[in-house]
């Protein structure tokens, strides 16, 4: 099997005051792009109840399945000398997560490794307590790593303030960019895609069914949202989406899923192919749509900037 490569992505109602618009998944997705051009956006009220709705697990392509719940992404990569689990979702996912793999099979206690693409308490929650019944590996950016073990992220962060803590995940590993990570025949390559967080990572990898294999990516949040002071103008983030945008637009890409899974529509795909389309998950296309909409959202939020 071929190396995995990691490239660093129904609300509830809002208050409106001047700020910045949530990290909304779902079938809000499409919402964002209005709030972020808006002149008055709102300040979260985080769905949790609707992020964490059940969702049966399925196979997305050859060794990959979606072990998520219908508004967070989890997803588990298998091979017979171990699993790596990416992203841990909401601390109330776990029963969730945990629950799908061993549907699919699997036993949680053979994933042998924890990866994330950002730190927040939506995508993170979860990560203590999986790695706590897994006893895995779990090994993050350097930004990442730190609000990992410190149960939230600093002030360099643009959700600073307004993001819930987790739960502290005892012990975390770091990795560099381009770095290739082992379980088993899997091998996963960190990309660093900075700029919704300072550590946030993607991950890509390839999957096989028979003699097919393609390139999957999971995509870390593109989305410029931020507390209501925090300026991306005046952030090196600004210049970080730009390295991501790259990132992301080299990676091969067959298949795209995302933390929100609304960004890559996993499960109008799934609902595709459920009704006869086989194929319905694969969209060479996606990963560069994903960032020529991430362009736009964040000219938007810079042009809102420079506004009075």
């Amino acid at each position: 099997m071929r190396a995995v490569t990691v490239t660093q992505a129904p609300g509830s109602r809002l208050p409106v005051r001047r700020g910045r618009s949530p990290d909304l998944p779902g079938v809000a997705a499409a919402a964002v792009l209005v709030l972020l051009s808006a002149t008055l956006v709102a300040q979260p009220q985080f769905p949790r109840a609707a992020w964490n709705e059940p969702q049966k697990p399925f196979r997305v392509f050859g060794n990959t399945y979606w072990v998520g719940t219908h508004g967070l992404g989890s997803v588990l990569i298998t091979s017979d000398a171990g699993h790596v689990l990416i992203d841990g979702a909401l601390p109330e996912s776990v029963p969730q997560i945990t629950g799908s793999i061993r549907t699919l099979g699997f036993k949680v206690e053979d994933v042998k490794l924890i990866v994330n693409s950002h730190v927040h308490f939506d995508h993170a929650g979860g990560i203590s307590e999986l790695q706590r019944l897994s006893g895995a590996r779990v090994v993050a950016s350097p930004s990442t790593a730190a609000a990992l073990m410190a149960g939230a992220s600093g002030p360099d962060d643009p959700q600073f303030g307004i993001v819930d803590p987790i739960a502290r995940v005892a012990s975390v590993a770091t990795l560099t960019d381009g770095e290739t990570l082992r379980v088993g025949p899997l091998a996963m390559t960190a990309h660093l895609t900075p700029g919704h967080t300072p550590g946030g990572t993607s991950w890509s990898w390839r999957s096989c069914e028979s003699a097919r294999c393609v390139d999957l990516v999971y995509a870390d949040s593109l989305n410029p949202i931020s507390n209501d002071r925090f300026k991306y103008t005046s952030s090196p983030l600004l210049r970080g989406f730009e390295t991501s945008y790259a990132a992301l637009e080299a990676l091969p890409c067959d298949i795209l899923l995302t933390p929100h899974p609304g960004f890559s529509e996993a499960f109008e795909k799934l609902a595709a192919r459920d009704a006869g389309k086989a194929d319905a998950f694969i969209d060479p296309g996606a990963c560069k749509r994903y960032v020529a909409a991430g362009r736009k959202n964040l000219a938007a939020r810079v042009a809102t900037e420079a506004k009075p």
